[in-house]
């Protein structure tokens, strides 16, 4: 995301709202965030007086709103791990998928491997056009696999 928020709105026709300009500001470097984070980190930042909390309010509907409109534009990526609230990000048109950990829930970004989207094909496609691949892989990051090999087998 090179381009201003406010531009890149305009170019996916999408009006410049402070809403929408918050959210996407908001996503900058914080990929897989719940909505419940972004809404934390839109009402304390800084709006650039130098007075943190100064942002646009934002109801929890008018969050959920822009992240639909969002969504619809190809601005932002929504990806839904089971047992996870819905997380954002703006990695978006590259079909990636992810790696979760089953302990503390950190999410990776993995590149697709063969070629191009959907990168991976059914066995049988059942009649569908199909246009992306959505792989979750889980398991122990490095972080929580020591943690974990330190507790004793669970009987």
């Amino acid at each position: 995301m090179d381009q201003p928020v406010s531009e890149l709105l305009r170019t996916r026709g999408l009006r410049s709202t402070a809403q929408r300009r918050a959210v996407l500001t908001a996503l900058r470097g914080h990929a897989h965030s719940t909505a419940a984070e972004l809404e934390h980190r839109i009402q304390s930042a800084d709006d650039g007086s130098g007075t943190s909390g100064t942002s646009p309010r934002l109801s929890r509907q008018g969050l959920y709103n822009v992240l639909e409109d969002l969504s619809r534009a190809a601005l932002i990526r929504c990806i839904e791990p089971a047992g996870s609230p819905a997380r954002y990000e703006l990695r978006v048109g590259d079909n990636h998928h992810h790696l979760v950990c089953r302990s503390c829930g950190r999410i990776k970004d993995v590149d697709c491997s063969v070629g191009r989207a959907p990168c991976l094909e059914p066995g049988d496609d059942a009649g569908f056009s199909i246009d992306e691949a959505e792989i979750t892989w889980w398991g122990l990051c490095a972080d929580c696999r020591p943690a974990t090999a330190q507790r004793p087998p669970r009987h």
